[in-house]
């Protein structure tokens, strides 16, 4: 079929990768930094999108996308690009999340009848980073923008838009509409009623298109397929499926599964989102990954993640009594949005470095084991569990996790996992737009290289392990996981 191309526009960088259509061989990449700076040093609330543009150029110079017959694009999830009537930006794109936006979650929660009510309505509950919640925000803060706001775009759908000369034709896909907290993955529908209860006035919503559709075709005869968020783009490079879930060690953690159906949960741990491939990808997050390390690390005086690995190999599963419950900026999964963290089963013998060091990692994977067991609840199947992040390298993940999941564990080799999956969409469309695939079943490419790791003879001593942390659990927040 040629050669496709995929763009993965992060909250930092742009990222391309070329790729053969057919295998999904990554044949050369290109990468630039956003030219974005904070007072603060740290990532910004407000983006010019013409940012995003710049970065794409850098990254795509030097001949790069020469002899590229499909582009796919995959961003950040969240930015919400706010447009008057003539296509114009009303004000900087709002991304990621920050506190300014909490106090606007919470009004919405209440302004639909709670947390259940969300649930039903699109299979989420507000959230400070969520397009929903920051509409409300610009409502209350900046009425006037707010009042000028004419059409709302995401950033795949902004830089779609913009590659394909802003035609007066705008589109989305389910992934990154089923973030936005104003459509529904379980009916396919937009619900304009909560954008107006949010932004106080009704505007003008990208069209759903299907997975293996084109957004649209350049003049110079270049496809650009649908786009798609972040997290839908990894999964699909991943080429994860029925029976794999995705496990993402960040500074927060996170839980993902492929599965036929949209999951309504009125708790609000399950958000639904819908996949790349017109499925559907529960999520279940954490709040307390990778920090639980690094603040161990800290506490014990250690430089690195590597360091507190290596110390905690010297302790034995169970950290010889030791349980870190790892709720330190609070908890999401469970829901203990005020709670600290506790540290249990302290004795003499215990009172060690090693066993604490220990201890920080069970408790983050125990804390990971819980948010895959509410999917599980749900009849999501895990056969296998992809883990991500630089932390999965870590020993002391790796000889804990399959033990205390309960399966098999597949840590992948680093890739830009989500510029893979927006070439590998480039290539559904673009040979289904040629009649040579089936636009039901994407293009099969190889698998990621990655390193396969199985419980084993210690399945039993982990899962005692597990118990002990769940025994804990339950004592100091009874009933906190309960449904």
């Amino acid at each position: 079929m040629g050669i496709v191309a995929g763009l993965d526009s992060s909250p930092d960088f742009t990222r391309i990768v070329v790729c053969d259509a057919d295998t999904g061989a990554v044949l050369r990449q290109g990468y630039a930094p956003h030219p974005v700076e904070s007072p603060d040093g740290g990532r910004p609330s407000d983006v010019d999108p013409q940012a995003w543009l710049l970065s794409l150029g850098e990254a795509a110079g030097g001949g790069l996308l020469e002899g590229v017959q499909a582009i796919g694009v995959s961003a950040q999830q969240n930015a919400v690009v706010p447009l008057d009537a003539q296509g114009n930006t009303v004000r900087p794109a709002m991304v990621g999340g920050d506190k300014r936006t909490q106090v606007a979650a919470a009004d919405l929660i209440d302004a639909l009848g709670g947390r259940e009510a969300w649930a039903q309505a699109v299979g989420c509950v507000p959230q400070a980073a969520q397009p929903v919640t920051k509409l409300r925000w610009l409502a209350r803060t900046e009425p006037e923008n707010a009042q000028r706001t004419a059409i709302l775009l995401q950033a795949h759908d902004w830089l779609v838009w913009q590659l394909l000369g802003r035609p007066v034709r705008r589109t989305t896909d389910r992934g990154g509409a089923s973030g936005t907290g104003y459509w529904s993955a379980a009916t396919g529908a937009y619900r304009p009623d909560l954008v107006e209860l949010a932004l106080g006035h009704q505007v003008m919503l990208p069209e759903v298109i299907g997975p293996a559709d084109a957004a649209g075709t350049t003049p110079e005869g270049l496809l650009i397929s649908v786009g798609t968020g972040e997290t839908m783009a990894a999964a699909f490079g991943l080429g994860i499926g029925l029976g794999d879930a995705v496990v993402s060690l960040g500074a927060s953690g996170s839980v993902m599964a492929v599965h036929p159906e949209a999951l309504v949960d009125g708790s609000g741990m399950i958000t639904a989102l819908a996949d790349a491939t017109g499925m559907h990808l529960p999520v279940v997050t954490t709040l307390n990954a990778v920090r639980t390390l690094r603040g161990t690390a800290e506490l014990l005086g250690l430089p690195d993640l590597e360091s507190l690995s290596e110390l905690a190999m010297k302790s034995t599963p169970g950290a010889h009594g030791l349980v870190l419950l790892p709720y330190l900026e609070g908890e999401r999964t469970p829901n203990l949005p005020h709670t600290a963290g506790t540290l249990a089963g302290l004795r003499r013998e215990s009172m060690k470095a090693e066993h604490l060091a220990r201890a920080a990692f069970e408790g983050m994977l125990c804390g990971l084991a819980d948010a895959l067991d509410v999917l599980r609840a749900r009849g999501v199947e895990v056969r296998r569990v992809f883990l991500l992040g630089p932390a999965a390298e870590l020993p002391a993940v790796q000889a804990a996790a399959p033990s205390l999941f309960g399966t098999q564990v597949v840590v992948p080799q680093p890739a830009d996992y989500a510029a893979i999956g927006a070439a590998r969409q480039a290539a559904w469309a673009l040979g289904a737009s040629q009649g040579t695939l089936d636009a039901r079943n994407p293009p099969a490419w190889q698998g990621a290289v990655a390193q396969v790791l199985e419980p084993g003879e210690e399945l039993a001593v982990g899962q005692a392990v597990r118990q002990q942390f769940v025994s804990v659990r339950e004592q100091t927040h009874p009933g906190a996981m309960r449904p």
